[in-house]
């Protein structure tokens, strides 16, 4: 069962996909948002949610005070699924928006205006290292000068080549099979 843990919609149920997809658990999603609110970077922010599965980062992050999120999902029954399960949490929120955008992430954010300040990109695990680092490089000029992004992979995973994209990694850490990368615009990519 996945769950929004806290904010204005916690204890709500989400709907998952029956396949294709890997949630992030509650208890790594638990440590996460805790270190995120510690740092003060969901509140009043823009969300992009890329690889969004059911939605459980994005709209967790909602509940938790994000001003708006998009959610990027390429298969067609999981974006139905994002869908529900923003019409289930929507009910509890006021003044926060959530959008859907069934696609590849690639295209997406080709087409993406930005800013954003938050950035969750959770792909399937067989995503290989050039698509990551080309999601990465097409990422870059859509996040705001402070921007957080985080990556999840497994740990297994070669750790993702930010620095092609003009970001650094600040903060690394393992939860089982699961690694998370946070990164931000390197301080040299934002002086250009």
């Amino acid at each position: 069962m996945t769950r929004i843990i806290a904010g204005q919609a916690r204890g709500l149920r989400l709907d998952v996909p029956g396949s294709g997809t890997r949630p992030t658990s509650d208890r790594v999603r638990e440590s996460l948002f805790g270190a995120l609110e510690s740092s003060d970077v969901i509140v009043g922010s823009r969300v992009l949610d890329l690889y969004a599965g059911s939605g459980a980062l994005g709209l967790e992050a909602l509940s938790r005070g994000a001003a708006s999120v998009d959610l990027v999902e390429r298969s067609r029954p999981a974006a139905a699924i994002v869908r529900r399960n923003i019409g289930t949490v929507s009910r509890s929120l006021t003044d926060a928006t959530a959008r859907v955008h069934e696609g590849t992430v690639i295209a997406f954010l080709r087409r993406a205006t930005g800013p954003y300040d938050l950035v969750f990109t959770d792909p399937p695990y067989d995503l290989d290292d050039q698509a990551m680092t080309a999601d990465l490089i097409a990422l870059a000029p859509l996040l705001s000068d402070d921007a957080v992004v985080v990556i999840e992979r497994a740990r297994r995973s070669t750790p993702p080549d930010v620095g092609a994209a003009g970001l650094e990694v600040f903060r690394e850490k393992a939860y089982g099979d699961t690694a998370l990368w946070w990164a931000q615009p390197a301080a040299e990519s934002q002086s250009r």
